[in-house]
Parts: C-alpha cells; sequence; structure tokens
C-alpha cells in the first residue's frame, strides 16, 4: 500500500467525502461538493477513478445503501473515509499549512 499521498484531486474527494459523511457522501454528491466549493467542472468519471484509487490503498471504503425510490430502486455506492484517510488528509493539511504559514500577507493581496 506505500506512502504515497493523495493528489489535489483526490484530497478534494476525501475532503468532499468526509463533509458529506458516510451517508451521504457518494460519487455525485461528491462532484457537487468539490464543484460548489472550488468553481471546477468536475466529471462523474474523474470521481470515479479517483474513489478506486483510494480504495485500492485503503483511504476510503464503499458499500451499497438501500434502494432509491428517486433512483428507480437503485442504491447508490456509498463512501466512508478510513482511519487511513483521515491520517492522510491530517498530514497534506499540516504540510499546506506549514507552506503558507508566512504567506497570508502576499495572498491576501493576490487576485
Amino acid at each position: 500500500m506505500g506512502t504515497h499521498r493523495p493528489g489535489e484531486f483526490e484530497l478534494f474527494v476525501l475532503l468532499a467525502a468526509l463533509r458529506l459523511g458516510a451517508d451521504e457522501a457518494y460519487a455525485v454528491s461528491i462532484v457537487d461538493d468539490i464543484a460548489e466549493r472550488t468553481g471546477r467542472h468536475v466529471r462523474r468519471s474523474n470521481v470515479y477513478t479517483a474513489l478506486q484509487r483510494l480504495e485500492d490503498r485503503g483511504l476510503v471504503a464503499t458499500r451499497m445503501g438501500a434502494p432509491r425510490p428517486e433512483r428507480g430502486g437503485k442504491a447508490r455506492r456509498l463512501v466512508a473515509v478510513t482511519e487511513r484517510g483521515l491520517e492522510q488528509v491530517r498530514v497534506s493539511a499540516a504540510e499546506h499549512r506549514a507552506m503558507l504559514g508566512d504567506l497570508d500577507g502576499i495572498l491576501e493581496g493576490a487576485g
């Protein structure tokens, strides 16, 4: 499983899954959360690919939810961030905070 850190998009997927929670995180809700928060156009196929990579590395676990009448009886594949995934998010967040630490003045003037 190695120590491969999540890339930017994988990190966004992990963060969205954490925010949504294990009962509401699924591909479409993750797409919507990332798009809403970043303004980026996000393809479901990219989320599916990222989720597969994350699951292969033990950073998320998926399960089938209950059938949904609004989906014609189809169930959603729900996503839960594992403890290992949460630890990777913590490490990435700490690294980002460390790199951004003394740049507030520069970054506030940008844009």
